[in-house]
């Protein structure tokens, strides 16, 4: 089973092409979807956050609040890595579990793990091979400006926080030009699906 990263920054249209990878049959997993579903309500994750970080965490209906959260950690490194040490074991396990289940139903599965920050987390030697969606800093700013609502200072600290596009393109072994249409990105999209598949199931 080929397990491939599919990586991007922050409004270069990472979503575009994993929604249509998983329409072509690939099988994705968000690590996002991850976080949410590890941290929810009741979780004995969101209980170990909740005693490390204060009840101001929680909202009132019990689930992470996650901009409080955010607010502590952003500056703080030894806060960063307690939270990291909290859920990063439980999005492991997690995502192996969904693996596993995909793999039940599925031996020939083709699995692409959704991971934003996969650089700056250094877990590139996980994967069999690394998808990149690359688009320019300044169409992505201009994108969380006028589609997110984003102010522009905000958007540039965003962008600025996560490795540079050069950085994700080193590791590449395909990269999909997200920057002009999103008919051709899934144009693109639907060409590399068919290389995947040629690699993985000839």
């Amino acid at each position: 089973m080929p397990l491939i990263a599919l990586t991007g920054g922050i409004a270069a249209g990472k979503s575009t092409v994993s929604n249509r990878l998983r329409e072509l049959g690939a099988h994705v997993i968000s690590a996002d979807e991850l976080v949410r579903y590890v941290q929810r309500g009741g979780s004995p994750t969101l209980a170990a956050i909740r005693e490390r970080f204060g009840i101001g965490v929680v909202d009132g209906h019990g689930e992470l609040d996650r901009a409080a959260l955010g607010r502590l950690v952003f500056d703080d490194s030894i806060a960063r890595k307690d939270l990291e040490g909290i859920v990063h074991p439980a999005i492991g396990a997690e995502f192996r579990a969904r693996v596993n289940e995909i793999l039940s139903v599925d031996p020939d599965a083709i699995v692409v793990y959704d991971i934003p920050l996969l650089v700056e987390t250094n877990r590139v030697s996980e994967f069999d091979s690394v998808i990149v969606v690359a688009c320019d800093p300044s169409v992505r700013h201009d994108r969380l400006v006028s589609l997110r609502g984003f102010t522009s200072e905000d958007a540039w600290a965003r962008i600025n926080a996560q490795s540079t596009e050069q950085e994700r393109r080193d590791v590449a072994d395909w990269i999909i030009e997200s920057g002009t249409s999103v008919e051709a990105t899934l144009a693109q999209t639907d060409t590399l699906w068919s290389t995947i598949t040629d690699r993985y199931r000839a």
